[in-house]
């Protein structure tokens, strides 16, 4: 499916992506490239197919069918130089409460094999850059969530990586924080060229945040392009209203529970 080499200018490369769970399938025969240094988002609603997405981008979960290239590696054949290439944000907090920022940073750097000096010239760059440096000998059970999120975003490119995966990195935070949040983000895209890939159900993190959005609703992606694209090509006057012409509801309408996704899980796993 892939020819010889590598296109130097592509960090993802997905292929007829299709996740199948007994009879429910999770993602239909999905295409799509990401640019090194774009800011690429997955706008759809829960159980649209976006987590299961990252999960196999990230070696999480072996793909049913299709192919894929993440900085050249293939997930399957290839996880720990994938793994060594992408630092991720999951949607629930994954820091230690019991370790102070600095702790966390360090038992990260150790597992990545990142050596002692640019380990802590690392954390020391990053937590400035996610404005903990004040907090850095705090515990972090102490931390709002917002501050929480901050620091998985430092601690996720501590070791380098190429590309940062956000999986609805700003779930469950206030408007503030998230704007916050997406300041962060974009200053690092800029400062390191670092490639992001994100997931959202927030129609205006797509719109202010990504520079390319696809849109995928059931496993699907029914369009792909800039903001201004797919209004355009909806003729809709905002992101939302474009989402409603190209899958015939709202985001909001469509929310589906976590819970419920598990037991539609579980449902094509038992049959009951």
């Amino acid at each position: 499916m892939f020819g010889g080499g590598h296109d130097v200018h592509r960090m993802i490369t997905v292929r007829n992506l299709t996740k199948t769970f007994g009879d429910f399938t999770a993602v239909n025969a999905i295409s799509f490239d990401v640019a090194r240094g774009e800011v690429f988002a997955f706008l759809g609603p829960n159980g649209a197919g976006k987590t299961t997405t990252i999960k196999i981008l990230t070696t999480l979960l072996a793909p049913t069918s299709g192919s894929v290239r993440l900085n050249g590696y293939d997930p399957v054949v290839e996880p720990d130089a994938v793994r060594r290439s992408f630092g991720i944000v999951f949607q629930d907090p994954s820091v230690d409460d019991e370790l102070t920022a600095e702790e966390n940073m360090e038992i990260h750097g150790v597992l990545y094999g990142v050596a002692p000096a640019t380990r802590r010239q690392r954390t020391e760059e990053l937590l400035a850059l996610v404005g903990l440096t004040d907090r850095r000998a705090s515990f972090v059970k102490t931390f709002s969530g917002g501050m929480k999120r901050r620091l998985e975003i430092a601690r996720g490119l501590l070791h380098h990586p190429k590309i940062l995966f956000l999986d609805e990195p700003t779930l469950g935070l206030d408007p503030q924080t998230r704007n916050h949040l997406w300041s962060y983000i974009a200053d690092l895209n800029a400062r390191e060229g670092i490639t992001v890939f994100f997931t959202t159900h927030y129609m205006e993190e797509a719109d202010r945040a990504a520079s390319r959005i696809a849109v995928i609703d059931r496993g699907s992606i029914v369009a792909m392009g800039t903001a201004a694209d797919l209004k355009a090509q909806t003729k809709t006057a905002t992101l939302e209203d474009a989402f409603l012409a190209l899958t015939g509801k709202g985001i909001r309408a469509e929310e589906v529970s976590g819970a419920d996704v598990v037991r539609q899980h579980r449902r094509a796993w038992t049959g009951k």
